[in-house]
């Protein structure tokens, strides 16, 4: 597996290494274009300079016996001596046939002149060539016509050496070369500096989170960073904490109070068992004995299909199929199927359903959540009473309320209402048969179809469930 501080040494020094080549490079080339372009330059305007003599005397180039400096001492400025001098090393005068008219005395031999060269001479252009020596040294020439009357009669080269350009350019090479290197040592330092920055934090969350164990969920991480972003992770680090601390406390709640659940009939039965078993029985008395028990598994079964409900709704997946839903039709039918236990419990169950648009939701989970709100409705609703099942449209929202009008609830229960397990009558509660997870259920499943569930009670006046659910928007319905 790839290390994080390796890659950034690795990336740092790539990308460092990449520029100075390139910057190296057009340093590089940069210079050898310039200083060619210097010697050009010099080469043109000594050649010019020669020209412009020789073009003004051509007697000159007669009456030269071997040098053209020997010209500067009849009557001649210091100045054209100085030039005829300097030209006197590095120039050669010829025909436009290509024959050798005078040279410097300096002057060693060249291989001859292509004729190609002497053809763009006599057409009036300048022209520069590379040549090399018997020795390897390379000579940089300008080659340029000279006129007399109109007419080109010379072709005059001036030569200089590039030696001294390119040790200069070697020069120039190895500086960069010493200037690449010294950077990289310290771009290697500078990344290995910004790695240990960087990566410290990471290094110490790391740690902390191998070390931490249950005992230690209580605690939470203080990194000493400069950067916004480590206080960001830390700040997200102990918000995860928070949330797995509180997972874990409700978890564990969960297990206690589903074995505390259990127990109660689970001992009941075994209670039931021993005493049976203890001693000879009548059938009517095994048959009894049987019957206690069958109820003591009905209630396990009750409670571990709650569980099990309980565990889908509040899952971190829910197995909630949202679709286009009509909600008062499936509350119209709801209804209809409860109407003989309403009946039976001498509770009138009435529906004031308003038109509603359709929801995106689970038409089965909803029923579910609805049925155990009614439920309990009926469940608490004293002989006589009522429980009322209201439908509305309310600000981009579908309500669902179902009122009762029973004992009503105690506003110390309101905080712990929708707790797993919670009851506001336990002994009662027990008797008629419920778990405590109703309203959890309830509360699992409208938070799965993006609603919240809210409770409205008054001593002896009853008591109002609310289901809010959310009307899907154009976007939604087209993601």
């Amino acid at each position: 597996m790839n290390s994080l501080g390796r890659l950034i040494r690795k990336t740092a020094l790539m990308l460092v290494g990449g520029l100075l080549l390139a910057f190296s490079l057009l340093i590089y080339i940069g210079g050898e274009t310039l200083m060619n372009r210097y010697v050009d330059r010099r080469l043109l305007e000594l050649a010019e300079t020669l020209g412009r003599i020789i073009e003004q005397r051509p007697e000159l180039i007669r009456n030269a016996g071997g040098e053209l400096v020997a010209l500067g001492q009849n009557g001649r400025s210091q100045e054209e001596q100085h030039e005829l001098r300097e030209a006197s090393h590095t120039v050669r005068v010829l025909s436009v046939e290509g024959q050798l008219v005078w040279k410097g005395s300096d002057v060693v031999p060249r291989p001859p002149v292509i004729p190609t060269l002497l053809d763009q001479v006599a057409r009036g252009e300048t022209v520069f060539d590379l040549v090399h020596l018997q020795d390897g040294s390379p000579i940089r020439r300008v080659s340029i016509p000279v006129s007399k009357g109109g007419e080109i009669r010379y072709v005059l080269q001036a030569e200089e050496s590039l030696h001294y350009a390119q040790e200069t350019l070697r020069g120039l090479a190895i500086l960069l070369m010493i200037g690449s290197g010294a950077i990289m040592l310290i771009a290697w330092a500078g990344s290995v500096w910004i790695a240990r920055m960087v990566l410290t934090p990471i290094e110490q969350l790391s740690r902390r989170a191998e070390t931490m164990s249950e005992a230690d969920l209580g605690e939470r991480l203080v990194l000493d960073s400069p950067f916004r972003e480590f206080h960001r992770l830390t700040h997200a680090f102990n918000a995860m904490m928070d949330r797995f601390q509180k997972s874990c406390r409700s978890q564990r709640r969960f297990v206690d109070y589903a074995a505390h659940e259990m127990q109660t009939p689970l001992t009941v039965l075994q209670g039931n068992l021993e005493v049976t078993l203890q001693k000879a029985r009548t059938t009517a008395e095994y048959r009894d004995a049987l019957i206690g028990n069958l109820e003591q598994v009905e209630k396990l079964i009750t409670l571990a299909r709650s569980l099990l409900t309980l565990t889908k709704v509040t899952g971190d997946r829910p197995p909630v199929r949202l679709e286009p839903l009509l909600l008062q039709p499936l509350v119209e039918d709801l209804l209809a199927e409860l109407a003989l236990l309403a009946e039976d419990r001498r509770v009138t169950l009435t529906c004031d359903a308003a038109a509603v648009p359709p929801i995106s939701g689970d038409a089965q989970w909803l029923k579910q959540a609805l049925i155990n709100l009614l439920d309990n409705s009926l469940r608490y609703t004293p002989p006589g009473g009522k429980v009322i099942v209201r439908l509305r449209h309310v600000e981009g929202r579908v309500e669902i309320a179902v009122r009762d009008t029973g004992h009503g609830i105690e506003p110390e229960h309101l905080p712990h209402l929708f707790e797993h397990f919670y009851r506001t009558d336990k002994a009662r509660a027990r008797d008629s048969g419920g778990t405590g997870l109703g309203l959890a259920i309830v509360k699992g499943i409208v938070e799965a179809h993006g609603g919240t569930v809210a409770v409205e009670t008054k001593v002896g006046m009853g008591s109002e469930f609310t289901l809010r659910l959310p009307i899907p928007t154009r976007e939604t319905v087209e993601v």
